[in-house]
């Protein structure tokens, strides 16, 4: 599906790739390889941001969502390893567990948001 706007709800279990238009949602639910719950220590997500990163692969903008410090530490872990995905990434903004339907709301409110006032919407 080639979409302009992405969100990704993270933790360091798994991630919910949500991609959308004006008419139409694909998700996709991403599992950590490990099966060693070590607390999100970084070796342990390294896959699971590299799979990510292959799931917006050609997305433009992308709202990252999710508890915890998974969030940031895939930020950083693009930064380094998929610099197109770096600089796709539009905020960073915290949530627990909402289902699919409401993190896909939250985002296209602030696509929404962005869109009307013409702003730029990449991580510094």
């Amino acid at each position: 599906m080639s979409t302009f706007h992405a969100v990704v709800w993270i933790d360091h279990q798994e991630a919910h790739v949500m991609m959308f238009d004006h008419e139409h949602m694909q998700a996709q639910r991403i599992h950590s390889r490990s099966h060693h719950k070590h607390q999100g220590k970084q070796h342990d997500s390294k896959a699971l941001f590299a799979d990510v990163a292959v799931a917006l692969a050609g997305v433009h903008e992308v709202l990252l969502t999710g508890p915890g410090m998974a969030r940031d530490e895939f930020a950083t872990w693009a930064k380094s390893h998929s610099p197109l995905v770096a600089a796709a990434l539009s905020a960073s903004i915290p949530s627990d567990h909402p289902s699919d339907a409401q993190v896909v709301a939250l985002a296209r409110k602030y696509f929404q948001k962005l869109d009307q006032m013409g702003l730029d919407t990449a991580l510094a």
